[in-house]
């Protein structure tokens, strides 16, 4: 397979070895994307203790932050949200959290809504309490 890895200029660095997303025929395949900022350690809506533990967190801000990474790497690879196919959301707070992401997913695809699947995880490599991971067609 030749190689189709996709580096986004505008979304944050991958915390690892791997690209931001891999494209394999006319899908789009996203590596788990999170709220942080490119360029910096900042993530909207969290705050950090001296130790870096997390004080307080805003979930919608998050959300929206997530959605506005997906959208970068989806839109430097040839597509964008609306082919979209299949997300699988990671939450670290199902019971706080869940309501208020429902809310804002449907601001994001109110037409048309990709398949989803979501899970609360124990922690995310950061200290961020939301990741997508994205399959979409180009």
């Amino acid at each position: 397979m030749e190689n189709n890895n996709i580096h986004s200029s505008k979304a944050p660095e991958p915390v690892g070895l791997y690209p931001h997303a891999k494209r394999v025929g006319n899908l789009l395949f996203l590596s788990g994307i999170g709220p942080r900022e490119r360029g910096s350690k900042n993530i909207p809506g969290v705050i950090l203790d001296e130790q870096g533990n997390v004080v307080s967190y805003d979930i919608e801000k998050q959300a929206h932050s997530v959605f506005q990474n997906v959208k970068y790497v989806l839109e430097e690879a040839g597509s964008s949200l609306d082919k979209v196919v299949d997300v699988t959301v990671f939450l670290t707070n199902m019971k706080d959290d869940f309501k208020i992401f429902n809310k804002i997913w449907a601001e994001y695809f109110k037409e048309n809504p990709p398949c989803r699947t979501t899970v609360e995880v124990n922690a995310l490599p950061t200290p961020i309490a939301i990741e997508l991971k994205v399959i979409a067609t180009i």
